[in-house]
């Protein structure tokens, strides 16, 4: 029977993406919890990212998309669900009636007020863990993370090649 490595809290080795997968969890885990008990359980996958990141910061439905890194046509389903469900309504545009516009519904406020206090009941503990000169220092890596995605700035470096690379093979 093989040993099991004890469970530490040393996370050196593990890779930066499992970690950040793992930070995203803890607070989609805490929004999905607090939009259960205050009754918006059927938010469809990406809704309550959509449904908070709306009411939080008062944008619209494409500055939202645009942080999620997706296009409309990517979250048009969830959009769907959101509006048949009572999170979003469509309204159209006061300056141009051709326009349709998304916005939060009352219930839509809700559950993005729902899913806000989790967050912040995330940052509350974690700032009392690190302090809040590493959460800022946290902020400005995955603000260059996200930039570095978009294809804005310096390059990654590009790894050296090795022996079994086939770029780097001598004829015989």
């Amino acid at each position: 029977m093989a040993r099991r490595r004890p469970i530490t809290e040393d996370f050196d080795d593990v890779p930066l993406s499992a970690l950040l997968r793992s930070a995203q969890d803890v607070y989609a885990n805490a929004a999905e919890r607090a939009l259960s008990l205050a009754g918006y359980d059927d938010l469809p996958r990406a809704g309550s990212f959509i449904v908070s990141a709306m009411n939080w910061s008062n944008a619209s439905l494409e500055a939202v998309i645009r942080w999620m890194g997706v296009s409309k046509q990517a979250v048009s389903q969830s959009v769907d669900s959101l509006v048949v469900r009572g999170y979003l309504e469509r309204a159209h545009d006061a300056h141009d009636r051709r326009k349709v516009n998304l916005v939060l519904t009352e219930r839509g406020r809700g559950a993005g007020d729902a899913a806000k206090s989790a967050v912040e009941g995330v940052d509350t503990q974690l700032r009392s863990r690190v302090g809040p000169q590493r959460i800022a220092q946290t902020r400005e890596t995955l603000a260059a993370l996200t930039v570095m995605g978009r294809g804005v700035g310096p390059k990654a470096p590009t790894p050296p090649k090795t022996a079994d690379d086939p770029g780097n093979r001598q004829p015989p």
